[in-house]
């Protein structure tokens, strides 16, 4: 690692004649994984990404940086770097490229705020130790958003930094939506209820959805599928989480990539005490072993198991009609909180992209209105955003979700007061 820092150092002090002052016009977003950190600069204003890229394999000894800049991507070997190294690296990539003088503030995705916090906020000692506070109730993600922002507040001295959380946007969830049914003691000692994820993108393709159709967000009702190797859907009413389908943690819900979402809390006990496995065994292979990789015994890939199935696989074609079932009546149900249906919104990797699913999940709703536009749904993927159903029907659409963009609207906007 060490030798990599001088290149960038060396490689930034022969930049540093050509810098010069540009204008500080865009946010750094920052999502640390476990073992990842994702980044992008975005103008909020203009919606322009000059850069974005990933460091992977971080904690290990094959660590790399990978970044796209007009176009094209380049990838610098990292070593044995964390996430500190990857921020270290970050800097010289943004410095070869002119960029650190275009940056006016940070902004990082948090996977778990908790009840504490309901909406984005400037970092401060406080918010820190609030989102340590969470630490249990997201261990593999808050500690590592943690690394990523005491990293940055070394390497970017003196930048306002934000957080924006999956969690806050379902803080507008009722108690009857949020509540489990176990002794309300475990809820008010120990914080134990659902919570839910992807707020970010909810709240970003909700409203993105609203503009496009003409509706008043604040008068609106609107399903949203967001579908990748996490999956979940959410309930938006008048532009407020009204209900949704990730729990205490990520698990609950959906059928997902490599988890089973909802099942018999007495899977537990009945794998221990049939199979043997323990509780840490049993929590692995619903996270990581179960869900369209479980079921297909192929893949956690939704294309995979789509190409099998398209060949006639049996299988394949199980696990898709479960994953839509399952979709279908999570859906079904929360049509019933909303009171109507303006519009289904279908977003994240799985939901742009697969013509398939939505068309499977679109025939289990058909009680609602739906009638699928065939040529329309075949041609949206790709980033493409539109309306999908005939005229006349009710509306289900494709928005292509852009969590950066909105964290950095988010940090613009905190930074401005």
């Amino acid at each position: 690692m060490k030798s990599i820092t001088r290149s960038f150092s060396e490689t930034a002090r022969s930049f540093s004649l050509v810098i010069g002052s540009m204008s500080k016009d865009s946010v750094l977003v920052i999502n640390c994984g476990s073992s990842s950190l994702k980044f992008a600069v975005i103008n909020p204003k203009t919606e322009e990404e000059s850069i974005s890229g990933i460091a992977e394999r971080l904690v290990g000894n094959e660590a790399s940086i990978t970044w796209k800049l007009n176009g094209e991507k380049q990838t610098l070997n990292l070593g044995a770097a964390g996430h500190e190294g990857a921020i270290e690296a970050l800097v010289g990539v943004l410095r070869e490229n002119n960029l650190m003088e275009r940056i006016e503030a940070i902004g990082h995705r948090v996977v778990h705020g908790g009840e504490k916090f309901t909406e984005s906020t400037l970092i401060n000692d406080e918010v820190i130790q609030g989102i340590e506070d969470c630490n249990h109730l997201a261990p593999l993600h808050n500690p590592a958003h943690l690394l990523g922002i005491r990293a940055c507040m070394k390497y970017f001295p003196g930048l306002p930094q934000s957080v924006v959380f999956d969690t806050a946007f379902h803080q507008t969830m009722p108690a009857e939506s949020y509540l489990y049914a176990v002794p309300y003691s475990l809820y008010k000692e120990h914080g134990l209820r659902r919570y839910g994820m992807h707020g970010t993108s909810y709240r970003y393709v909700s409203k993105t959805a609203a503009e496009m159709l003409g509706l008043d967000y604040d008068n609106s009702a609107i399903l949203v599928a967001h579908l990748g190797n996490g999956a979940s859907a959410c309930a938006v009413k008048n532009g407020k989480s009204v209900d949704t389908t990730m729990g205490l943690t990520p698990l609950e819900g959906l059928v997902m990539g490599t988890r089973s979402g909802d099942i018999d809390p007495n899977v537990f006990s009945f794998l221990n005490k049939q199979c043997g496995y323990s509780l840490d065994e049993i929590t692995d292979i619903l996270n990581k072993k179960s869900g369209l990789l479980g079921l297909s015994e192929m893949d956690n890939d939704c294309r995979v198991i789509e190409d099998a199935a398209a060949q006639g696989n049996e299988r394949a074609q199980l696990t898709l009609d479960v994953f839509c079932n399952v979709l279908a009546k999570k859906l079904a149900g929360f049509a019933s909180e909303l009171g109507r249906i303006d519009a289904l919104v279908f977003t994240g990797g799985i939901g742009e992209n697969s013509s398939v699913i939505r068309k499977n999940v679109l025939e289990r709703l058909s009680i609602f209105g739906f009638e699928i536009d065939e040529k329309a749904n075949e041609e949206t993927f790709r980033g493409k955003s539109g309306v999908i159903t005939k005229p006349g029907s009710t509306v289900a659409m494709v928005v292509a979700t852009n969590e950066e963009l909105m964290i950095a609207r988010d940090t613009e906007a905190l930074i401005a007061g």
